[in-house]
């Protein structure tokens, strides 16, 4: 019996090399939930405005690249369908702000269309997009 109880008393059990998992781990889920962005828009160079301000996340995103591309939130659609995509995005009599991702060289009459079309939509409130310098 002497064996058994000699066996009995050596083992341990070592909590370190799970510590260190664990924090492996932990590292790994807060370096990839602060890698994660919320993209609803294509990617274009926007202007500067040393005004600008944060927003909350808006719902819908309408975005015009240099090319003259429209799309709304990442899906293109002709120039002339924007007001119509939007109506189906913003809940009726309910406030909503669409943000207008424009290319800082994008064609400005395309831009002023674009707002035009958002304004006759009730509830909508416009912002630009923009960069701090």
């Amino acid at each position: 019996m002497r064996l058994n109880e000699e066996n009995e008393s050596q083992t341990q059990i070592n909590i370190v090399p799970m510590i260190d998992v664990i924090f492996a781990i932990l590292v790994y889920f807060i370096v990839s939930t602060l890698s994660l962005t919320r993209l609803e828009s294509l990617p274009v160079n926007l202007p500067g405005a040393s005004t600008a301000q944060v927003q909350n996340a808006p719902p819908v995103t309408v975005s015009l690249t240099k090319a003259g591309t429209v799309a709304v939130n990442e899906q293109t659609v002709p120039l002339s369908e924007v007001q119509n995509r939007v109506r189906v995005l913003v809940p009726t009599g309910q406030n909503a702000v669409v943000v207008i991702n424009a290319d800082r060289e994008a064609n400005y009459g395309q831009v002023v269309a674009i707002m035009d079309q958002l304004r006759q939509i009730p509830g909508v409130r416009i912002a630009v997009a923009t960069q701090r310098p």
